[in-house]
């Protein structure tokens, strides 16, 4: 006690005697204003999947026992390649778009954002092959033990699946809006948030009665689906984005690829099964095998559809 006595008198005697940094005043001068003025519309824009996921809780507790958790162990899961994969490489991107849009480099500042895309679908693709393909073998290995039983995998695996449709756009997002946070324009991508934000809505109330939790993961899927479509929309015609023929190749080899590889997990999963008969530890292993046989079918599989060459200038830039 006495030291804090201590410390408050010598502050307050440096302070008497002006020996104590003051905060400067605030100035509204052009800088600040235009940060307050992006400020808004940034923060509307950015809370699509916060108010999806909010929505879908609220509507989960009306419906039958085990459709929260379901939802609440899908979503977990469809988060980790949102966050390690899509937040990362869009807010890496943004920085590197504005410093090439304020050189005037707009064809470099393209070429970043098509990169970025490239990076984030090479790193996404497997997830959503394997979510929409294997899902109930991933939740049974993760979670079905205790309370967690396998029909309650069966349900959250579902809800996983609907949700995988649109972990594309969800990863994808970020990097697609940068081109317009990098020209300090934070209200185009509102406006096409709040579009996927109403159709993610409105079908969430039409498909919970018969689709239940399943119903609300779908229309998050759309609902982000509206969004990035949106965004994609308004770039192209304002020419921040061209979608030409070699871009839409590399779409095409991508949408390839993780057929390929979702056939692949398929297979695994059918000949895994009764292969390891009754094993104590099936589930974890057959995840291995998926994880191992996807990893090198996905490897060959770019590989030979995209080249040495392609992924060699996609690290060096």
């Amino acid at each position: 006690i006495s030291g804090f006595l201590q410390y408050f008198l010598l502050a307050g005697d440096l302070a008497r005697h002006g020996g104590l940094p003051r905060f400067a005043p605030l100035k509204l001068d052009e800088d600040v204003r235009g940060f307050f003025k992006a400020l808004g519309p940034a923060t509307l824009g950015s809370m699509g999947t916060q108010v999806a996921l909010f929505a879908d809780t609220i509507i989960a507790t009306f419906l039958p026992a085990g459709a929260l958790s379901a939802l609440y162990y899908a979503d977990r899961l469809n988060q980790l390649p949102i966050g390690v994969i899509g937040i990362a490489i869009g807010t890496v991107l943004l920085p590197e778009m504005s410093r090439r849009i304020t050189a005037n480099d707009l064809d470099g500042a393209m070429k970043a954002q098509r990169r970025a895309f490239d990076f984030t679908l090479l790193f996404s693709i497997p997830f959503v092959a394997a979510f929409l393909t294997v899902p109930d073998e991933i939740m049974r290995a993760l979670f079905a033990r205790g309370a967690f039983s396998k029909a309650d995998a069966v349900a959250a695996g579902s809800t996983l699946a609907a949700y995988a449709i649109g972990l594309i756009p969800f990863v994808l997002i970020r990097s697609a809006v940068a081109t317009f946070y990098a020209r300090k324009d934070t209200a185009t991508p509102v406006r096409a948030s709040l579009t996927g934000i109403a159709v993610n809505v409105a079908l969430k109330v039409a498909l919970m009665g018969s689709l239940a939790q399943i119903g609300l993961a779908l229309a998050t899927a759309v609902g982000v689906w509206t969004n990035l479509l949106l965004v994609l929309f308004f770039a192209v015609r304002r020419g921040f984005l061209v979608l030409d023929r070699a871009w839409l190749m590399s779409l095409g080899k991508f949408l390839l690829t993780g057929i390929i590889l979702a056939m692949a997990f398929w297979l695994i999963a059918r000949f895994s099964g009764p292969s390891l008969g009754s094993m104590h530890f099936r589930d974890e292993v057959t995840l291995v095998l998926l994880a191992a046989g996807g990893t090198i079918v996905y490897a060959l599989a770019i590989l030979a559809l995209f080249g040495r060459s392609w992924l060699v200038s996609l690290v060096r830039g």
